[in-house]
């Protein structure tokens, strides 16, 4: 199989580890302190292949700065977005903006097809012709080999039925504890104690 693309959809990647580390925690200030381990889990998601591109789409609220700093040092496109902007949905602005990079790629590299690695919460749209899990079927259908990262319960179960027959998926949950930590409650404001990531174990990591 060829080299590998990584697509992330940071949005939903993030808000259902905040879901997880008040319910794994059993305390709503788990929300508040988890961050994503950036650099796991993008090696979970090319899992020490050959990264040819990595795209990512995110919020802008300033918080989330340091990652989106990492990401771009590391050689990530990162596409940044208005959360505030409700003339245009939260979800179909940076969702498109990622189907469209997957088939830009689909059509640049039509002759040597690679990985496509989808980070992502959902497969909306599916129903209505449109959204990640249509562009994954179009990928697969000109010999992309495809594998899809999510949590487990927010992933869309038709798209993760999809992924498990025809290509990989791979449920977060498992490395929830190497691809997340816990940052040190602000001085009077005490909330779930402080956690660093764990190793990062890619021997049970299924690949195409």
């Amino acid at each position: 199989m060829g080299d590998v693309f990584v697509y992330w959809d940071n949005s939903n990647i993030f808000h259902e580890a905040q879901r997880l580390a008040e319910e794994r925690n059993g305390t709503p200030g788990a929300r508040y302190s988890v961050r994503i381990h950036f650099g796991n889990l993008l090696r979970l998601a090319h899992a020490d292949r050959k990264l040819k591109m990595a795209f990512a789409a995110g919020s802008i609220p300033p918080e989330m700065q340091n990652l989106w700093n990492r990401m771009e040092n590391a050689g990530v496109e990162v596409r940044l977005f208005d959360r505030g902007d409700f003339g245009r949905g939260e979800r179909q602005v940076p969702d498109g903006w990622l189907q469209q990079r997957m088939m830009e790629n689909a059509l640049r590299y039509f002759e040597e097809p690679g990985v496509a690695v989808l980070l992502t919460g959902d497969g909306a749209g599916y129903s209505d012709g449109y959204g990640f899990h249509t562009t994954l079927e179009l990928l697969h259908g000109r010999g992309w080999g495809i594998e899809v990262l999510s949590w487990r319960h927010s992933c869309k179960r038709q798209m993760r039925e999809w992924a498990e027959a025809n290509g990989v998926f791979v449920s977060l949950d498992d490395y929830y504890d190497a691809i997340t930590f816990r940052e040190p409650s602000r001085p009077g404001y005490p909330l779930a104690p402080p956690r660093r990531a764990e190793e990062l174990d890619l021997s049970g990591r299924p690949m195409v």
